[in-house]
């Protein structure tokens, strides 16, 4: 039944971490027996099932629970077969939004030469619209996850493609992400290459693309910023913040702190 095999993954994960605590007495328990139900079930034939496997999978990646072999040998492989140009449609948007949900919990060296290669073709997706959405609301995260130079080298080729892409809701998720992506790059990319992209952006035909993109100037223009002088910074969570001075803080150590926070379009794109 459907409902009992979801109902088991959601018991997976106080179980792993249980196994975790106890590792001198179930050394091999979760390997062996856990983690091989939890990669079956993100090919399970109802959607309710495979849903809580991934939900599942996440909370276990982001409680590092999940060893680095096991995410490269087991897990990366079934989401490369799901996202295949040949995969069913429904396990393709599935298996593209756990990709680009994971890529901020695993190493940089594992997303950029297992997962980004398969990111960049989806960008590219001419059959569903949907895959290309979720690659646009995600850019950020993925441009993030790898670093500049890949983030140069590879991802702005495919921004530009998604900023000029037919479907109005791509180019709106791509001026949402726009400071995430720019905030990945070099000063000269924000200057010669994403200034003049998101002009394009801001005078785009649809108003909701141009409203998007208005409301990501300022975010936008405080990638420019250098960050010693103008104490903008990025955190952790993706937020952009203003870190106050030493002046401030020294006078107002007291106090509780009054730091601006700007949050970065990119976390919350849908």
């Amino acid at each position: 039944e459907p409902t009992v095999r979801t109902e088991l993954m959601e018991q997976i994960p106080p179980i792993a971490i249980f196994l975790q605590e106890s590792r001198p007495k179930f050394p091999t328990a979760f390997f062996e027996y856990l983690m091989p139900i939890v990669v079956r079930y993100l090919t399970d034939v109802n959607n309710q099932v495979r849903k809580a496997g991934q939900e599942a999978l996440l909370i276990l990646l982001e409680q590092d629970l999940v060893a680095q072999s096991d995410v490269e040998n087991k897990v990366c492989p079934i989401l490369l077969d799901l996202s295949a140009p040949d995969s069913d449609d429904e396990y393709k948007v599935e298996a593209v939004n756990i990709i680009c949900k994971m890529a901020s919990m695993l190493s940089r060296t594992t997303v950029e030469h297992m997962l980004l290669p398969r990111f960049c073709e989806l960008c590219s997706d001419g059959k569903l619209f949907q895959v290309r959405k979720i690659c646009a609301a995600n850019f950020g995260d993925i441009c993030n996850a790898v670093g500049q130079e890949a983030t140069e080298r590879l991802l702005i080729p495919k921004f530009f493609e998604l900023c000029s892409d037919s479907v109005w809701g791509m180019r709106k998720a791509c001026a949402e992400c726009f400071m995430a992506v720019s905030y990945t790059t070099s000063s000269e990319v924000r200057r010669s290459k994403l200034s003049p992209l998101f002009i394009s952006l801001i005078s785009d035909t649809c108003r909701w693309v141009r409203q998007a993109a208005f409301q990501s100037l300022g975010p936008f223009i405080s990638t420019f910023a250098n960050p010693s002088s103008a104490g903008l910074y990025i955190r952790e969570d993706g937020t952009l913040s203003i870190r106050p001075s030493t002046q401030d803080v020294n006078s107002n150590s007291c106090q509780p702190s009054n730091n601006i926070t700007f949050m970065s379009s990119s976390t919350n794109a849908t």
